[in-house]
């Protein structure tokens, strides 16, 4: 049986092949794990995706599993844990910012907001497609969103890390014209 035709990125990699599969484009309109998943884009400024798939469980392990709460608790000697942690990427910036942005996010709960909910307002509340032939490393929208996120206390949020997140949480359908998943997500 032939494989089917994916999104170039995915073709050489099984660990690539499957979270393109599964994952990518899908929409996502679970706060937590938005949060996560913008997260992880922001360890991945960088770095290759595949880097963090391969992490991604030790990043799991190492963040309470993505709780919000306990990760916006974290403190120096938490900080010094994930500087010695092997499993994750040991960038002190990146993981300061994880921190606040667990601290930011909790904030729009505080305040009564769906993070989630905001997100996809921001993103025009439904996926949009691109061409299938260009796919941009920015967009006005990853702008947007971009600024909207550092006015609310974000941090490694920048507009190629926003549109990187809004490909992979399903914001945006990014799958190549001939990719077999263009059509199912």
């Amino acid at each position: 049986m032939t494989e089917p035709a994916r999104c170039r990125w995915a073709e050489s990699d099984t660990l690539m092949a499957a979270y393109h599969d599964a994952e990518w484009g899908v929409p996502v309109r679970d706060s937590r794990l938005l949060w996560e998943m913008l997260m992880l884009e922001g360890f991945q400024a960088g770095l290759s995706w595949s880097i963090i798939l391969k992490r991604r469980e030790s990043f799991r392990a190492a963040f309470a599993g993505w709780n919000p709460d306990k990760v916006a608790a974290f403190g120096p000697a938490d900080i010094e844990r994930l500087m010695a942690d092997p499993g994750i990427i040991r960038a002190r910036a990146k993981i300061e910012a994880a921190i606040g942005n667990a601290r930011a996010y909790l904030a729009f709960t505080e305040r009564g907001e769906d993070f989630g909910a905001w997100a996809w307002d921001l993103a025009g509340g439904s996926p949009a497609k691109g061409d299938g032939h260009i796919v941009p490393a920015r967009t006005a929208s990853s702008e947007a969103i971009s600024k909207a996120l550092k006015t609310r206390g974000f941090k490694f949020v920048g507009p190629v890390i926003v549109y990187a997140w809004m490909q992979a949480v399903g914001m945006v359908n990014d799958h190549a014209a001939t990719c077999f998943r263009r059509d199912q997500v």
